[in-house]
């Protein structure tokens, strides 16, 4: 379904007594937005919104938010029945496809990403060119751009069974390079994907697993994996999918667009709040001093943020939290994680959060990187790591994104303005005149 035209928008200079009439485009929900191509041609001016809070800039047909009702949808579908009811690789067929897929089409695309697991043995002495102590991202963002210069056969992207098989590629292969860049951190010997697990065990089987030790998957674990893939899967134009999208506007290859999305996630602001939410445990120290800390945050002169309470997008309880809080408690009460102080110290501040007035009214409520980053604390997986499994989980996203970018005839270039605010025309002075 495409946007339809609902009206028009006049917009008056109040300067020059000139008005435009642009029009007024509804989406299949959400709100109505006016097109604004043509303002520069009538008027002459730009429009200013630092950010992109306000704009919209793409159509696009794959997630919907509603962040004042704590609403996601993927294709239409809740966001609560795909983590319960689908599994990753469903979900990853619904994104890029528009549908989701009956078995046989299951059977085949999961064979699709299966096949292509393993990367090019040349890939091994890539790692060997990074210090030990590289963060796993650096690593990661080096590799994935590096796979253009390994899979020239897929870098045509007019060519739709190309963009199919450079999609496979990024699914199966980012998993394997994010768990090499992980067991070359710590020392331990790549592990090879093994075909006969799903996408989830065979992404913890590559991390966990040692050559001298005979690895089988936990259920319980497997689907905390799954959840937390699909639950990262997409979320609409946020950073690292608007990277993709600027990046791939120019035609560049789709293993260069995802290593842009990988290098956007990797701040702080965007994939890195799990780990911050860590560190804010950390530095609580412990139950007793969870009142102390609360009444810093409440002060506004203090620089002191309560981590992983609240979105940028979402105005109400995240609903990828209430899965996320749900799978929490079934992997620590798995792993029997009772005298855990990080893990108690994160329950308690929950629990208060939850409670105190002022969170409650302010809606600042739990969101999805609290209680990820207390699962993967949970299941032994270094903080380091967790913005690459955000990386892993969102691939798929990404390649959707720039898929449907890509199959669009009206898609331009990507050019943001500016308010320019620099020195006006000016002439050089000699050197020997300058003071």
């Amino acid at each position: 379904m495409s946007s339809t035209a609902k009206g028009s928008v006049t917009v008056t200079l109040d300067a020059t007594g000139k008005s435009a009439k642009l029009p007024l485009i509804e989406g299949a929900i959400g709100p109505d937005v006016f097109d604004i191509r043509k303002l520069y041609g009538e008027l002459g001016v730009f429009t200013f919104d630092p950010g992109y809070g306000g704009t919209a800039a793409c159509e696009s047909a794959i997630t919907y938010i509603d962040g004042d009702e704590g609403i996601l949808l993927h294709r239409g579908y809740p966001i609560e029945q795909l983590a319960t009811k689908s599994d990753f690789l469903e979900v990853s067929y619904l994104l890029l496809n528009g549908e989701l897929p009956n078995a046989k089409q299951l059977k085949e695309f999961s064979h699709g990403v299966t096949m292509h697991t393993m990367v090019h043995e040349q890939l091994r002495s890539f790692f060997n060119g990074f210090r030990r102590d590289a963060h796993p991202m650096a690593i990661l963002c080096g590799v994935v751009g590096a796979l253009s210069a390994f899979y020239h056969d897929s870098l045509d992207i007019n060519d739709p069974e190309k963009r199919e098989i450079s999609a496979f590629r990024l699914i199966a292969k980012v998993p394997t390079i994010a768990a090499w860049a992980y067991k070359y951190s710590i020392g331990q010997p790549f592990m090879y994907p093994r075909n006969d697990l799903s996408y989830a065990e065979n992404f913890l089987y590559m991390l966990n697993a040692v050559p001298a030790e005979d690895w089988k998957p936990n259920p319980v674990l497997s689907r905390a994996m799954d959840r937390i893939l699909i639950l990262h899967a997409d979320h609409e134009q946020n950073a690292s999918t608007s990277t993709v999208r600027l990046a791939g506007s120019t035609g560049a290859n789709p293993f260069a667009c995802i290593a842009a999305g990988i290098a956007a996630l990797w701040g702080p602001a965007h994939g890195g709040a799990n780990e911050a939410v860590l560190k804010m445990l950390a530095e609580i120290g412990h139950v007793d001093n969870i009142p102390a800390f609360i009444e810093k945050v409440k002060d506004k002169n203090s620089g002191v943020k309560l981590m992983g309470f609240g979105h940028r997008v979402y105005k109400n309880f995240d609903p990828r939290a209430k899965i996320m809080q749900a799978t929490c408690h079934e992997v620590l009460a798995e792993l029997g994680i009772k005298d855990e102080p990080l893990l108690d110290l994160a329950v308690a501040l929950e629990k208060i959060a939850l409670e105190d007035e002022y969170f409650v009214s302010r809606k600042l409520y739990p969101n999805v990187d609290f209680y990820s980053g207390i699962i993967l604390k949970a299941m032994g997986i270094p903080t380091q790591m967790f913005t690459v499994l955000f990386a892993v989980a969102r691939t798929v996203g990404w390649v959707s994104q720039w898929k449907e970018m890509i199959e669009d005839p009206s898609q331009r270039i990507g050019r943001p303005r500016q308010i320019y605010t620099g020195a006006t025309s000016r002439d050089i002075t000699p050197i020997d005149q300058r003071g």
